[in-house]
């Protein structure tokens, strides 16, 4: 058997086709709309979810039932000897807890090996291909769970919204709120810290936001991140639900104002998405994970 085996879900806004050409198993999160179950990714494209979310139809974020996810479980541990389980942050969604007290039972119990570090979407893109570096360095799934979970505030993202119509009917903001600020052209700025999402700050107009998430970014890097940004083990992250032409412009400025640093962007999960629609764009950074000076496994 092969020694450790991942397995994250689709909030980590990896595909299918990405899964597979990176080794790993993505737990694709339900979605209902309209009251009828979809699959993002498998039974639902992107293509199809926002032409529902347009339409306004009822649309609900679920949790995987316990089934699913211990028949992944299964078929994992037929392979692998241990498996690290990255799934989305315990702030956002109960399925990470209900999957920890899964894994305390026979026979998962030393074999399954629950990751919180507190990320969703681009973030926790990163933290899966950090899992996979550290699998490569030999350290063991005990200790890749620790390096991660110790890293969970060395990251931050914001995202711009374009329309307030999808916080306004998850309740973020009341319907009064949401109409005075489509008169003032407010566009509010969410940032994403530590298992959190919330807002950040207002703009008045779409440059103005991606103006200020530059600049907060910038802020970061030299402030909350030096030490890593020093040293170049900062990871610059972007995400985006708008089209094709503009996520690549925003792809562009990011570029301009960070030059010499790569961006890995990745289409926003639509756990994510479904809040805040079509349109938004979001810039963040993920530190290096700090390792000890070799894996403990390999120690005398």
């Amino acid at each position: 058997m092969k020694p450790i085996g991942i397995i994250t879900d689709s909030h980590s806004s990896i595909t299918q086709k990405q899964a597979a050409e990176l080794g790993i198993t993505v737990l694709p999160m339900p979605f209902y709309l309209g009251g009828e179950c979809y699959y993002e990714d498998v039974t639902l494209s992107r293509e199809e979810f926002f032409e529902k979310l347009d339409s306004g139809i009822d649309i609900t974020t679920s949790q995987p039932s316990p089934e699913t996810v211990l028949e992944l479980w299964d078929e994992a541990l037929k392979e692998y000897e241990k498996v690290l389980y990255i799934p989305i942050s315990s702030g956002l969604s109960g399925s990470c807890s209900t999957a920890t007290a899964m894994a305390q039972e026979e026979p998962y119990e030393g074999r399954i090996l629950v990751v919180d570090n507190g990320r969703v979407s681009t973030p926790l893109h990163r933290s899966v291909l950090d899992a996979l570096e550290l699998i490569r360095e030999g350290y063991s799934a005990e200790e890749i769970k620790d390096i991660l979970e110790e890293a969970r505030d060395k990251m931050v993202i914001y995202v711009g919204v374009q329309t307030l119509e999808h916080l306004k009917r998850g309740g973020r903001i009341t319907p009064a709120t949401a109409a005075l600020g489509a008169v003032l052209n407010i566009k509010p700025v969410l940032k994403f810290d530590v298992g959190n999402l919330d807002t950040f700050k207002k703009c008045r107009g779409f440059v103005k936001a991606r103006k200020l998430m530059i600049e907060a970014m910038d802020h970061d890097l030299k402030t909350k991140f030096k030490d890593w940004y020093d040293r170049g083990e900062v990871y610059l992250l972007a995400a985006s639900s708008a089209s094709q032409e503009e996520t690549e412009s925003w792809i562009r400025e990011i570029r301009e104002a960070f030059p010499g640093m790569e961006v890995m962007c990745d289409d926003l999960s639509l756990g994510v998405s479904c809040h805040i629609g079509q349109g938004g764009l979001g810039i963040g950074c993920s530190c290096r994970p700090r390792r000890p000076k070799q894996p403990f496994s390999l120690k005398a």
